[in-house]
């Protein structure tokens, strides 16, 4: 609830309220890909740590606390101040929401048992999702009944008090054995997963795809926003959409990941994110709504099990002693290409407010729908279709599955 009413749409709207450019926001939309890069330095110096749950409920609440923070901006700096203000701690935010992270993977794939993993993040993702999908649909409403002031001023608070139920329940998470690396050297722990071809070429190319798709989704909500200018009550129903739609998938996704093996099941997202890119172009012939509920449709079903399916990728390919380091190189690398992203999209668009109007409203969007299914087509099915490994050991899964079923 708290990440739905202070991002996504909203987090654009706060920035346009608070006077920000289409660079600047392409910069903060980059942030949380950027932070990722924490990650790695994190998994080095506390690759074995006693006590997880003290780093996950330390920068847990930190991180929430700062993001919380930036709603007190337009109260106490002056205007000339407010943006820049706002990315600064929002990149601190991000960066110990990173840090929290990187020990969070490896203590919830601690928690839950292997053979029920692939269901178990379908069917918390649905809840997690469903809460969220709520709470964008009545932030919308709330922004639309009050002044965007007013309205601000609710959503921070309802992220408040999230913020204090959150920290509640990381207090509470049980604090489990860690299975420490035998590893001493950090040099010798971060060359493991660069080592490990299968992990590398995949997570290559993951970087790879979201370099290029976060060049345009990220700031689908800026252009209904700023360029189509659509009301933000449209936008938060459009993500509204989207969400539920996502929450839906999140099952079958898990399903589709015990059965078929997490490779080529993230293979098998890469086209719908792709064909929801490129659907920006029938807004050329038809009214804008309609299409971009289809687009955000496709987009909840690509992305959320994309999403899903890294997490599992990740936490799979790794050994339980390595997971740490696993999980903080593929964040670095992908996050790298994610911070790349939007920055250039963001600056492709302050550039294309001089060019036709068309290239700005669908023409961007649909033609990085055409670059990523060409890199989905191609290296995709290369990197991403050898799945042997992963097919075998889901394959075990189920069977074991079965047994303690039977």
């Amino acid at each position: 609830m708290l990440g739905s009413i202070l991002g996504g749409p909203f987090l654009t709207g706060f920035m346009l309220y608070l006077g920000a450019s289409s660079a600047q926001i392409g910069f903060a939309l980059a942030i949380p890909a950027f932070a990722n890069l924490a990650q790695i330095f994190t998994a080095i110096i506390t690759h074995n740590v006693d006590n997880r749950r003290a780093y996950v409920f330390g920068y847990g609440v930190l991180y929430r606390v700062l993001w919380v923070l930036t709603g007190l901006i337009p109260f106490v700096l002056p205007q000339s101040y407010w943006v820049y203000t706002f990315i600064t701690l929002y990149l601190l935010s991000y960066l110990c929401s990173n840090i929290a992270g990187v020990i969070w993977a490896s203590l919830i794939s601690d928690m839950i048992p292997a053979q029920v993993r692939g269901r178990y993040m379908g069917i918390r993702n649905t809840i997690v999702g469903g809460l969220a999908a709520l709470a964008v649909l009545a932030g919308g409403q709330l922004l639309e009944l009050f002044s965007k002031q007013n309205g601000f001023i609710v959503l921070y608070a309802i992220a408040a008090v999230c913020m204090v139920w959150n920290g509640y329940h990381l207090f509470n998470y049980p604090n489990l054995p860690f299975e420490k690396s035998q590893e001493s050297q950090k040099l010798k722990l971060l060359v493991k997963p660069l080592r490990d071809r299968s992990f590398l070429r995949a997570t290559l190319f993951l970087a790879a795809w979201i370099f290029f798709q976060n060049m345009a989704v990220p700031l689908f909500s800026y252009v209904m926003q700023d360029v189509l200018t659509i009301s933000i009550q449209w936008v938060t129903i459009i993500t509204t959409i989207q969400m539920v739609v996502m929450m839906a998938s999140y099952y079958v996704w898990g399903n589709l990941n015990a059965k078929y093996g997490t490779k080529r099941v993230l293979l098998w997202t890469l086209p719908i994110i792709s064909a929801a890119c490129m659907l920006w172009g029938a807004i050329a012939w038809l009214p804008a709504i309609p299409v971009l509920i289809l687009v955000h449709m496709l987009l909840g079903v690509g992305t959320g099990g994309f999403t899903q399916l890294t997490f599992n990728f990740t936490i799979e390919e790794a050994p339980g002693s390595e997971r740490t380091i696993y999980v903080a190189v593929f964040a670095a690398l992908t996050g790298f290409t994610g911070f790349l992203g939007p920055i250039l999209g963001g600056e492709i668009y302050r550039k294309m407010s001089a060019m036709p109007f068309w290239l700005e409203h669908y023409g961007f969007s649909a033609g990085m729908g055409l670059v990523l299914l060409g890199l989905a087509l191609t290296a995709g099915r290369s990197m991403l279709s050898s799945n042997r490994k992963s097919f075998s050991r889901a394959t075990g899964l189920r069977k074991q599955q079965e047994e303690l079923v039977s």
